[in-house]
């Protein structure tokens, strides 16, 4: 309305012109119609003026008096209600407020003609009121805000109403902030960091690292409780705890620079459990992202909460422990379900591998050894071990394998389902079968994704083990003299091994040689192992068109495969294993149609990529060196803008972490991502 009476202000000035231009021409033509032009134009000014002044009053009137313009019950409800209200026009103009708005919300002052806007931003009068209202604050009291429409459309006025309820949300807020977090730190390399130290390097090493704990927890006013020797318990409010989410765990780089004689440094693996109803539950919780973050290799720290997972650190490679207690355990726990079992089923993952089909024989041949009915569910159909296949039906394993179809048959109560190279259920060979069985032991080695297999009798994961191989030809080790495995298995498993390490090059300790010496006494020919890997003409012209297309991109060796070759997943898996031997190449990831609308990745590395993250940011996994993806309802093109993206983020929070910038390597790092697994995806090799 005020916007209205300025519309009048040109107009008087160009009548104040006009008037004295014509004063000027009456001074030049004669001095008494000067006078009585001033007189008139003075007597003008004075009624312009009052009329403004007269004008300025009726519009507060009309602002004051706007109760006589709604309706009488309207009226009233409005100036005895008990919370603050306001009238908007429709483009949000101030036009009546009652005194609980004026006096408890804007301190006495009159707002008439302001827009909304100017006090409660947030509050957008276009859209529908939504049903918690809109959050607002004026003068640092917090109210809830809803609004709803009056009148008819050509004349719509707004109702706004606030609710006082700074106290609440303060409380609220403090509530929240003050709820416990729980948090388990593991000293990862203990017994290797100790082993070859002298006494006073041992006080010194575990000082220097429980000092820089301790300081740590203390700077975020937590409380610390150490449970064994390498073992702290931690309390955290939930306020701190966001702090250190956003500074990404700093704790991981600062122990990661103690070194043992300059020779080994030390890490720590975190597990946090947030948003828990009690502390008993965040410390079930920080327990299960303690489990992830060791599955997952170490050097990390893990924090579960009500809608999953987020990952933090990561960076360095899984820890390898030199003693095989663990191992002699599962062992003697898998012989006693053995015993007590009617049958047993050996199953891999989807396109089983060398490594996959490797250990289900080295497992195989024992089991049938001890006279227990066993079989390995494989697709003849769709697999990467067509030589090593053939090879064992060859030898007299013709009756081993069944397909996924008729496996269910072979289901009954007392079967005993060994799950090995997988841990999580979408992965598997046959599904179905999974879910029917009720006893379900896991071999694997990858490294821990959050939806793991949860219902396994036996869990034996060891992210630091290059293949499952060497794990089952560990394991076999322990059933006994009357149960070892013949040339045939030692064969498959020594493949597996060689697969998984490229020929003992990546991903190899002191436990891979001896797995590999005790497969070679078993009668393992080395020649025959490498026939396995040998490859047709047409793949080998395949695969160098593949690799001579490819690009490099911030270290990272980069191809696309367009055409739809036979035998696609094996030629892109040697492409990619291929692209690490060109200089300045540190990782390589090959991509290609899976199907019309699935664009499948592999990645690998030689250790300086973790290619896990990566490919995780693409809803995939896999282990630091070798790892895969696939994604559906994209093309090449959105592929390769996918893969640049993933690469750009993972350099880039390398570089701001070694520039001491508060940001960290996360498995799907979206502030911080909730790692959520995708109906579909790959680790196949």
């Amino acid at each position: 309305m005020k916007k209205k009476l300025f519309l009048f202000i040109p107009l008087m000035a160009a009548l104040g012109f006009v008037n004295v231009a014509a004063l000027a021409t009456a001074m030049i033509s004669k001095e008494t119609w000067l006078y009585v032009g001033t007189a008139v134009l003075l007597a003008v000014t004075a009624i312009v003026l009052y009329q403004l002044m007269s004008m300025s009053k009726s519009i507060n009137r009309f602002y004051q008096t706007m109760e006589k313009q709604l309706s009488p019950y309207t009226n009233k409800a409005l100036r005895d209600f008990p919370l603050p209200v306001l009238v908007t026009r429709r483009g949000g103009e101030i036009i009546w407020y009652n005194n609980q708005m004026r006096e408890k919300v804007f301190g006495g002052q009159d707002c008439f003609s302001h827009s909304l806007a100017e006090y409660f931003p947030s509050v957008n009068l276009e859209m529908e009121c939504p049903v918690q209202g809109y959050g607002v604050e004026y003068s640092g009291h917090q109210y809830t805000a809803y609004h709803a429409p009056t009148g008819d459309e050509d004349n719509r006025l707004n109702v706004l109403y606030l609710i006082d309820d700074d106290k609440l949300k303060r409380i609220a807020k403090e509530y929240f902030s003050s709820r416990p977090v729980a948090a388990i730190i593991l000293i990862d390399n203990y017994e290797e960091l100790l082993q070859n130290a002298r006494e006073n390097e041992r006080s010194q090493i575990m000082g220097e690292i429980e000092y820089q704990i301790e300081c740590y927890v203390e700077n975020y006013n937590g409380v610390i409780k150490k449970l064994e020797k390498d073992r702290f318990f931690v309390a955290f409010e939930e306020r701190y705890m966001r702090s250190i989410v956003e500074e990404r765990f700093t704790i991981l780089d600062t122990v990661r620079k103690i070194n043992a004689n300059d020779k080994m440094p030390a890490t720590l693996s975190i597990g946090v459990g947030r948003d828990a109803q009690s502390l008993s539950q965040a410390e079930k919780f920080a327990s299960q992202a303690l489990d992830m973050a060791l599955g997952r290799g170490g050097d990390q720290a893990a924090v579960k909460n009500k809608n999953g997972y987020e990952f933090y650190g990561g960076v360095s490679k899984g820890i390898e422990k030199r003693t095989k207690v663990k191992t002699r355990i599962v062992a003697a726990a898998l012989m006693e379900l053995l015993d007590s079992c009617t049958n047993v089923l050996i199953m891999g993952h989807r396109f089983a591998d060398l490594d996959c089909l490797g250990a289900g024989v080295g497992l195989y041949q024992p089991i049938q050894e001890m006279g227990k009915p066993v079989k390995i569910i494989l697709n003849s159909r769709a697999n990467m071990v067509k030589q090593l296949h053939t090879r064992l039906l060859e030898q007299g394993l013709d009756t081993a394998f069944i397909e996924p179809e008729v496996a269910l048959d072979y289901v009954t109560d007392n079967t005993l389902l060994i799950i090995v190279d997988v841990h999580t259920p979408h992965f598997v060979e046959a599904p179905e079968v999974y879910k029917k069985c009720k006893n379900v032991v896991v071999i694997d080695h990858h490294r821990k994704m959050v939806d793991y297999i949860d219902n396994a009798v036996i869990f034996h994961h060891e992210p630091y083990a290059s293949s499952a191989s060497e794990m089952v030809a560990e394991l076999v080790q322990y059933f006994g003299d009357k149960y070892k495995p013949n040339s045939t298995a030692a064969e498959a498993m020594l493949a597996g091994m060689m697969l998984d390490t490229k020929n003992f090059i990546q991903r190899t300790g002191v436990r891979t040689f001896e797995a590999a010496a005790y497969l070679r006494k078993m009668g393992a020919d080395t020649v025959e192992v490498k026939r396995l890997f040998a490859i047709g003409m047409q793949e080998y012209q395949e695969r160098c068109k593949v690799i001579s297309s490819a690009t490099v991109y911030r270290h990272c060796a980069i191809c696309e495969i367009k055409e739809r070759i036979n035998e696609i997943k094996m030629v892109s898996a040697q492409a990619a294993d291929e692209l690490l031997g060109i200089e300045d190449v540190d990782a390589s990831f090959v991509f290609y149609y899976e199907s019309d609308s699935v664009v499948a990745y592999s990645a690998r590395s030689m250790g300086r990529v973790n290619v896990q993250i990566i490919m995780e940011k693409l809803g995939g996994g896999g282990h630091l060196t070798m790892a895969g993806a696939q994604v559906k309802d994209i093309d090449l093109i959105e592929g390769r803008t996918r893969l640049l993206q993933a690469i750009d983020e993972y350099y880039n929070t390398l570089q701001e972490q070694e520039n001491g910038a508060p940001k960290a390597l996360t498995a799907a790092d979206q502030g911080p991502v909730q790692v959520v697994p995708p109906e579909e995806k790959s680790e196949v090799k």
